[in-house]
């Protein structure tokens, strides 16, 4: 009786930590979520409701990095999983839920003409890139300084460039964000400021006979959640046709934007589009959309199939059944409800820092949006760089969010707003905020001058 006992004791955060360390590296499996002295840890979570094993209560404006579109434990997916989880959770044979998936995806984004389904965003960008090499039989691809596309080795390349390694704006450099990637790879990786028309052909110009593919996310978060301008788009569709080269996008946030994704914003359509986060409905899953012609190069019926494309987890059931529920639920009145509430939020939070009286300026569009410490909004990735001094206020602005007001933000000082969230909501972000910025206003001004 006393082992049960025991073994029944609630633990504290503080108590699981010291035992995670000794297992796993830091104690935790993704940087998001480590913090000194240590980590939360959920005990529950519904709606936009979360709590922690401590008996705190937190308002869950980070959706799990912009993954939960519906937010936490959704009836309408808990109950289609249950239902799935009674039949199995994966198989070596297809299963019908990857083809309605698949076909509601491909009915509801007009450049989607066929698609294929993996298993993070991180391998759907990837794949993308492989299939965009196999397609046009070149080695390099192009991308957006600064922006994050995963970790796959070349996705990666100077997501994290600094002014000490960035180099000229008119040729920024591949920079490595691991040690140890071959240079080999940094060598197949172009550089281009984003939202700079003039220098980034220019420099495309300079290797197109080499460049597979130009990798663009339409409203790139680590940039500075900036919208690309819509000439921006253009010219790098325009030279991508001009070139025998492929446009791809990284909608694996951004699918969030529209009831068709970011794209719907663009007068052009990319030849290939990464998904990821909301069409899993809260489990792991990844995508890859777009033409017919190119993605048949994944077709294990062709007797010439450039890309073997698998994976023992790729279209398993329990993703593909959340994902069909989610985005049934997700309907134009949903997305346009959920632009509307998270437009309110960054009225009230604009109205905040006027109130407060504090040099901040936010960034966004759709169900996002980003808050910087710097009074005018940053146009470019070289602008929203942020000092070490001032990433660190941004860090003590956060814990004083997540501490004492019991909000949760993503660590940029962004949020990611799911359908349950309210105006209750929103009016408690907003005081909180308020609470936040004046928290952090003479050290931010003493920076800044």
């Amino acid at each position: 009786m006393d082992n049960q006992n025991i073994s029944l004791e609630k633990k504290s955060s503080q108590e699981i930590y010291n035992q995670a360390c000794e297992f796993i590296p830091g104690g935790i499996s993704r940087n998001t979520v480590f913090r000194l002295p240590h980590p939360y840890y959920v005990e529950s979570a519904a709606g936009c409701y979360l709590k922690d094993i401590d008996g705190n209560e937190y308002i869950d404006f980070a959706n799990n990095m912009a993954s939960l579109i519906h937010g936490h434990a959704h009836p309408a997916i808990v109950n289609s999983v249950i239902e799935q989880l009674k039949k199995g959770t994966a198989y070596t044979f297809a299963t019908e839920a990857e083809f309605k998936l698949a076909e509601l995806l491909c009915k509801r984004v007009q450049s989607f003409e066929k698609i294929r389904f993996v298993n993070s965003g991180t391998e759907a960008v990837m794949a993308m890139i492989k299939a965009s090499r196999a397609f046009t039989g070149r080695p390099k691809i192009a991308k957006a300084e600064g922006a994050y596309h995963g970790t796959y080795d070349f996705a990666e390349v100077s997501q994290t460039s600094n002014p000490s390694n960035w180099g000229e704006i008119t040729k920024p450099k591949s920079n490595a964000q691991v040690f140890g990637t071959p240079q080999g790879v940094l060598d197949d990786v172009v550089i281009f400021p984003f939202n700079d028309i003039e220098k980034t052909i220019a420099i495309l110009d300079a290797q197109a006979d080499k460049i597979a593919c130009v990798l663009i996310d339409p409203i790139p978060h680590r940039v500075g959640l900036i919208p690309g301008s819509n000439q921006f788009l253009e010219a790098l569709y325009n030279w991508t046709r001009k070139n025998n080269s492929l446009l791809v996008f990284d909608e694996v946030v951004t699918f969030r934007v529209n009831y068709g994704g970011a794209q719907e914003n663009y007068s052009v359509k990319p030849d290939l589009t990464a998904l990821g986060k909301i069409i899993g409905g809260g489990f792991p899953v990844g995508a890859i959309a777009g033409r017919s012609e190119i993605m048949k190069i994944m077709d294990p019926r062709d007797s010439k199939m450039l890309f073997p494309l698998s994976g023992t987890f790729s279209a398993n059931p329990i993703s593909m059944t959340a994902g069909l529920a989610t985005l049934n639920l997700f309907d134009n009145d949903a997305v346009n409800r959920l632009n509307q509430i998270t437009k309110k939020a960054i009225e009230q939070i604009t109205e905040v820092v006027k109130i407060a009286d504090v040099p901040i300026s936010l960034t966004g569009e759709g169900s996002m949006f980003r808050i910087h410490l710097r009074s005018v909004p940053p146009t470019t990735y070289r602008e929203a760089y942020q000092s070490k001094e001032i990433n660190k206020l941004v860090d003590r602005l956060l814990d004083f969010l997540l501490v004492e007001e019991k909000i949760i933000m993503i660590n940029t000082c962004s949020c990611m707003f799911s359908t349950v969230i309210t105006q209750k909501e929103v009016d408690r972000l907003s005081e909180a905020l308020l609470n936040g910025f004046k928290f952090i206003k003479s050290d931010l001004e003493k920076i800044i001058k």
